[in-house]
């Protein structure tokens, strides 16, 4: 979206001459000769930038700079005055104004104001985004759960989080939340107002990884041309969470060891040591053991990475755990999807509890989601939860009724088919296109046989 700028002056030929130059900035240009007419244009549009005019016709422009901020405190104003009077630009300035400048004035000084200024708001509404993230997370921040696994859990959290700088490594399966974890150790510590910095190893190739870390200095490579820093300077104070640590590569290792050992690193490009003071949590769903052994995991750093080790139970190892998230997730979809469900069927919380869950909470949350979303009724039944959870041992026979009898010695081979056909169908409720594929055949087959053997959904 391209910044907006108003201009407000009722000299037209600085007006028009302004709108030329600032759209072959790329800008979008608003202007306008009089201060009631600004207001106007400011209700019914966003605008980021005000170009403002000192003395106007109607109103005087310190008004109306006053009433532009009562409006909207974020839109930048730049004030304009053909009279270097420094009792008037004090009074713009503590009335609210980013900057003034005085007529007559270069282009490119008016140009560079702005590109400064809206740089500004940037910086402004990043920091505002990453302050309202950081409070979702301490908000999410609460690990769930009664069955003994966690409860050690959450007391080993307890006991780490009282630790000011000790490294962590959190260990477990895709989805058992090992990042709610290491928001938990941050947002519980001496640390938990600074910021907490993340990043996924696998996520990112290697060559952008070492700048993302550690930033870079300008002209380091040939896209540099501003000095950037990184996570690690950006994080000082407060903690670096590297997720899927197991997939970086050797090098970049070796620097994050530095890190551990001396708090020192330096910038891509640069020559000079950078001192931080941070917390780092690794995690990993790999065996770092055995990476190790491999070849391909440092063992130093292994070993400085283990000081404290935090373990993150499967779901299926804390099965009484289940239905208490399960209900969670219900409280969290009934307020955003604005429903009142109220639980399980008893034939649901079967499924849930007997399912296996190879992807632990996240898929947990994700099977509750889309079963909000298709059931319009008081309570969840196993018709809205996945066919995996549906194929749960013992659970056919029990809600497919008697017609469904087991396979006999005695039986022909049609009877066989058809009876599992009859079984399939009924648990993917006739849903042929999915039965086909599950068959192994084409759903002109599939219709043939459904009408060979006469069957039905009713």
């Amino acid at each position: 979206m391209k910044p907006s700028i108003l201009i407000v002056d009722d000299d037209e030929v600085m007006q028009q001459t302004l709108s030329d130059v600032l759209k072959k900035k790329g800008y979008e240009i608003f202007s306008v000769g009089a201060g009631n007419g600004a207001l106007s244009i400011i209700k019914k549009n966003i605008i980021d930038l005000v170009l403002l005019d000192m003395r106007l016709p109607d109103v005087d422009g310190i008004e109306v700079l006053k009433k532009i901020k009562e409006f909207d405190t974020e839109i930048l104003v730049i004030m304009m005055t053909a009279y270097s009077d420094v009792q008037t630009a004090v009074s713009a300035m503590k009335s609210g104004a980013y900057h003034y400048i005085n007529k007559p004035f270069e282009l490119e000084e008016l140009k560079l104001l702005i590109e400064k200024g809206l740089e500004t708001k940037s910086l402004i509404n990043e920091v505002r985004r990453l302050h309202r993230q950081q409070k979702e997370e301490f908000q999410n921040s609460h690990i769930h759960g009664v069955s003994p696994q966690i409860q050690y859990v959450k007391e080993l959290i307890g006991m780490i989080s009282k630790t000011h700088k000790t490294s962590v490594l959190i260990q477990g399966e895709s989805g058992t939340g090992k990042e709610l974890a290491a928001n938990a150790i941050h947002y519980n510590s001496k640390r938990g107002n600074k910021p907490l910095m993340k990043i996924n190893c696998s996520a990112i190739p290697d060559s952008l990884l070492e700048s993302e870390l550690f930033g870079y200095e300008k002209g380091a490579f040939t896209d540099a041309k501003n000095t950037k820093k990184g996570l690690f300077e950006l994080a000082d104070g407060g903690t670096v969470f590297l997720d899927e640590i197991g997939d970086m590569k050797p090098f970049l290792q070796s620097k994050i060891l530095r890190v551990l050992e001396n708090q020192t690193f330096m910038r891509v490009g640069g020559e000079r040591e950078l001192r931080v003071d941070v917390r780092i949590i690794a995690a990993t769903n790999k065996n770092l053991e055995a990476l190790v052994r491999e070849g391909s995991f440092r063992k130093d750093l292994y070993y400085r990475l283990k000081v404290m080790v935090i373990e993150m139970p499967p779901l299926r190892e804390r099965v009484e755990d289940i239905l208490l998230l399960s209900n969670l997730f219900i409280e969290e979809n009934n307020r955003e999807h604005n429903k009142s469900i109220r639980g399980f069927s008893e034939e649901a919380k079967k499924l849930l509890t007997q399912y296996h869950w190879p992807g632990n909470v996240r898929e947990l949350k994700n099977v509750i989601e889309r079963a909000m979303i298709l059931t319009d009724q008081d309570f969840i039944t196993h018709k809205q939860l996945p066919f995996e959870l549906r194929q749960t041992v013992g659970f056919d026979r029990a809600v497919s009724g008697p017609e469904l009898a087991e396979i006999t010695e005695e039986m022909s081979l049609d009877h066989m088919e058809k009876i599992h056909l009859t079984k399939v169908l009924k648990n993917l409720e006739w849903n042929k296109s999915k039965a086909s594929k599950i068959l192994g055949i084409s759903r002109a087959t599939l219709r043939a046989k459904i009408k060979k053997y006469g069957l039905s959904d009713h």
